[in-house]
């Protein structure tokens, strides 16, 4: 199916073509095809705190500090540091030797982790939550290919958990998106969100950078325990995906709402029900921004109305 795709349109040159990121004509599945000609959009897009700075070095700053591009301290000199790195000016200065000190610039992989629950098959306005999630790990995964890095992931329901091993080139971009079209619940058991988590961790060597993409209905105690302990290690991304309807009801009327089995309706009538359900959305958010801030990680959000382009480029 690429390989047609590739010879009338290479990837490299969709650079021209217009965004596609917020045609939503796919509201509740989204083709493998668009997902690679969002390419375009994902060039565009720079979501590293550290830019490249020598294409024979990695781009981004290692925590082990050695020789590379990126100047780190200068300190006195110890045994064992190399006298090539002696700092001659200080050392002038204060009369004690002194030597710099540098951080190591080194590639890392992205691996991307989607829930594709059944929470996440829902949608009032715009695309389901789950089409959001795709196009947001979409354009991640190209982003990181335009800089050059390898790209794995993870996608997860209730049923299932499937791996993608880290790749560099389109192969691992392709490779990752493709998994969206080839997932099944093939498990016999449930598999919970802490075992996700569980396996995120086996997966995913340290110094990753890690985006976890959810509405986090499923979030509990020991999976905050758990991405805590992951976060210590990797650097890790909350991206939050939700309704607009989730973080308000309509002022008035009656509504009903059905997942093709069962049909719940709800009415402004019940005031007590409406605060209810508001407040009960306001803790989960509340609880998700404190524990991004217990962790020092990024907490993104992004409603199934916006543009994922602009939720990424801030």
């Amino acid at each position: 199916m690429f390989s047609r795709f590739k010879k009338k349109r290479p990837v490299d040159n969709l650079v021209d073509k217009p965004p596609l990121a917020v045609d939503n004509s796919n509201r509740i599945t989204v083709p493998l095809s668009f997902l690679v000609l969002l390419a375009n959009d994902g060039k565009a897009i720079n979501l590293y705190k550290h830019q490249i700075r020598s294409a024979r070095n990695g781009g981004y700053l290692s925590p082990q500090k050695g020789r590379g591009m990126e100047f780190e301290e200068v300190r006195p000199y110890q045994a064992g540091d190399d006298v090539r790195s002696i700092d001659w000016k200080v050392t002038a200065r204060t009369n004690t030797t002194h030597t710099k000190i540098f951080r190591e610039e080194r590639d890392r992989p992205v691996f991307i982790s989607v829930d594709n629950s059944k929470t996440m098959q829902f949608a009032t306005r715009g695309v389901f939550k789950s089409v959001q999630a795709q196009k947001l790990a979409a354009l991640i995964a190209w982003s990181a290919y335009f800089h050059g890095d390898k790209i794995g992931g993870q996608l997860f329901t209730e049923k299932n958990c499937q791996e993608i091993k880290p790749q560099n080139g389109k192969q691992g971009v392709l490779q990752f998106l493709n998994a969206f079209t080839e997932s099944s619940d093939s498990s016999a058991h449930n598999i919970s969100f802490e075992r996700v988590i569980l396996r995120l961790q086996r997966h995913t060597k340290p110094g990753s950078l890690i985006y976890l993409l959810s509405d986090f209905r499923r979030l509990n105690a020991t999976t905050e325990a758990y991405l805590a302990k992951l976060s210590r290690h990797c650097q890790l991304v909350l991206i939050f995906i939700l309704d607009p309807l989730e973080k308000k009801l309509p002022q008035s009327g009656r509504y009903q709402f059905t997942n093709g089995q069962k049909h719940v309706t709800i009415s402004d009538g019940d005031k007590h029900k409406l605060l209810s359900y508001q407040q009960r959305f306001k803790n989960h958010q509340q609880n998700l921004e404190t524990l991004a801030k217990k962790m020092n990680c990024l907490l993104i959000t992004c409603d199934t109305t916006e543009n994922p382009v602009d939720i990424l480029r801030k």
